[in-house]
């Protein structure tokens, strides 16, 4: 195994661009809906809406663009690529943070962030605000190498994510993640827990996966209500991709690999049911950001690998608790939410709580100016 961190630039054969818009014109698509709503999923005029204009007039040239305007790398890690954005600060003093994406994101879901992060006087922060970013994608996922064999779990990311900071020198940093990433940035700061002299500092979550003790079920607050209402709903009603994905992500790959309209519905459909949109997900996402972020499922081709950490890990949350600081961000509209009391049960040195009044899953790509907030007001405390 090589320690070697290697420059990574985007440069996708006009071919494959070519291959998608022919494959997005061929669709064959199935009949509408029955009741006309998004009760069975996408509408099918909206998605062969969202399908014409990304065959026609969207621009992977100015996604590819962006990306190679941030510092990518690569670097192997246990036998795998990892690949990952490390976007520094120009001042002297800032804060290293490790921010980890879930599914169905990518390290697109910061690209609304790293810029205020990494420069805050340029964006109406202070000096003392300033973060180096350093966002990996997932094995898996994006443009990280694709595990050939089992075994990469929640657990052994949240190793490889230190083994990676290390390997860039930082020996203090912060965590930050959502969905996934919450689960990940959970289990580092498990592991600096245990750990005399821990490298991670304190972790910020903005997914808070957290249950009630059944002592206290006869004296739930109206917000602890709504949280288990909401986890009830996603249970009944909102979990189906992850049974399969969970259970049988090859099978799943075959269809979505091969078709980027079923590719697209099947992140689609979760930044409509997952965000603070009203109702439809282009009023709290546009749709170029939807579609650059499926274009980091499609043009890897990651629609199975991506799913494997589902098999892998889904289920197996840890139990453990926490005892380096931890912030809390809980936005609404998440699909799950909890009450600081469920949270202290196992964060024993919460430093930072706050209840958003809006907002959902992908809370750093919907609402960058209060994730913003969020980063500043939580890890201040630990600078």
């Amino acid at each position: 195994m090589s320690d070697q961190i290697r420059p990574f630039k985007l440069a996708i054969p006009e071919d494959e661009l070519v291959d998608l818009r022919r494959r997005l014109h061929t669709t064959r698509w199935p009949d509408a809906e029955t009741p006309g709503d998004w009760s069975q999923g996408i509408p099918l005029s909206y998605m062969r809406e969202v399908c014409e204009y990304w065959a026609d007039d969207y621009d992977w040239c100015r996604c590819e663009d962006l990306l190679n305007g941030w510092d990518q790398f690569q670097t192997e890690i246990d036998g795998t690529d990892i690949h990952f954005l490390h976007v520094r600060s120009p001042h002297a003093n800032a804060m290293p943070l490790l921010i980890t994406h879930g599914w169905p994101g990518s390290v697109l879901e910061f690209r609304h962030i790293i810029g205020p992060l990494t420069n805050p006087t340029t964006h109406g922060g202070d000096v003392a605000d300033a973060f180096h970013v350093i966002a990996p994608s997932l094995p898996g996922y994006g443009f990280s190498g694709k595990p050939t064999s089992p075994g990469w779990s929640v657990q052994r990311i949240a190793i490889a994510w230190g083994q990676l900071m290390a390997r860039l020198g930082y020996d203090q940093y912060v965590a930050q993640g959502g969905d996934w990433g919450s689960v990940i940035t959970r289990q580092i700061g498990v592991n600096a827990s245990a750990e005399d002299n821990p490298s991670c500092l304190a972790i910020n979550l903005n997914m808070i996966t957290e249950r009630p003790d059944p002592d206290t079920m006869d004296s739930l607050t109206e917000f602890e209500k709504n949280a288990l209402a909401a986890a009830e709903h996603y249970k009944d009603w909102d979990s189906g991709y992850s049974k399969q994905q969970s259970t049988r992500p090859q099978t799943l790959g075959y269809g979505l690999a091969d078709s980027p309209a079923g590719q697209a519905a099947w992140i689609l459909e979760k930044f409509w049911a997952w965000t603070d949109c009203n109702g439809h997900p282009e009023n709290a996402l546009s749709r170029d950001d939807m579609l650059d972020n499926i274009m980091l499922y499609w043009l890897p081709g990651t629609a199975a690998s991506s799913a494997r950490l589902y098999w892998q890990s889904f289920g197996n949350r840890s139990q453990e608790d926490v005892t380096i600081p931890v912030g809390c961000s809980v936005f609404p509209k998440d699909i799950f939410t909890a009450s600081r009391r469920w949270a202290e049960k196992r964060f024993r040195n919460i430093i930072h709580w706050s209840e958003l009044d809006k907002g959902g899953h992908f809370a750093a790509l919907e609402q960058p100016d209060l994730f913003i907030g969020e980063m500043r007001s939580c890890f201040q405390v630990v600078r």
